[in-house]
């Protein structure tokens, strides 16, 4: 039997996609968007996985693994990331998340980080061949930031620490591929 998964993050098109992405292969899965509507399914639905997001709603993901885990001791959490660090890195596996992934991450990636925090691949992590870009990082990191502000220009620029006009520059390249 395919192991159910709840998927928790306030990125509503992003968690849809994921859903929709597991339910094509084949399992079921719940979206929650807040810690207290996560909870509630957890309860509901005991899942065997949970994608949990580390920002949710300006609160940290990080608080609820302990509380998921107190009501399905047995399901497994990965941390999702675009603000990803060694510390969170860290204390998310010290309250018991099995693995953390930075965004953008794919249903491949997800679905390895669960068969390394169970095993199946027998613990050993390959170091991705190449490493992403700083271009490709500040093009991710610009792109979070501006829908922070929900498109706004003047506020992205001020929180960004740059001038309006060269963060208008960055925004009319295309990205950066990897």
């Amino acid at each position: 039997m395919n192991p159910s998964y709840l998927i928790v993050d306030d990125d509503i098109t992003f968690a849809e996609t994921l859903a929709r992405s597991l339910h094509r292969r084949g399992f079921a899965a719940t979206i929650a968007t807040s810690e207290d509507s996560a909870l509630f399914f957890c309860v509901k639905h005991r899942p065997d996985r949970v994608v949990l997001d580390l920002k949710l709603d300006n609160r940290s993901g990080l608080n609820l693994i302990e509380k998921l885990l107190e009501f399905v001791p047995e399901c497994r959490i990965v941390m999702l990331t675009g603000y990803s660090s060694i510390p969170t890195t860290v204390a998310a596996i010290k309250l018991g998340a099995v693995d953390y992934l930075c965004k953008p991450a794919s249903v491949d990636d997800i679905l390895a980080a669960f068969a390394r925090g169970e095993g199946e691949d027998g613990g050993s992590v390959e170091p991705p061949a190449s490493p992403t870009s700083v271009d490709r990082l500040e093009w991710e990191h610009i792109q979070r930031v501006l829908r922070e502000h929900e498109g706004n220009i003047s506020a992205t620029a001020r929180a960004l620490g740059m001038h309006r006009r060269t963060l208008q520059r960055k925004l009319q390249k295309r990205p950066v591929r990897d």
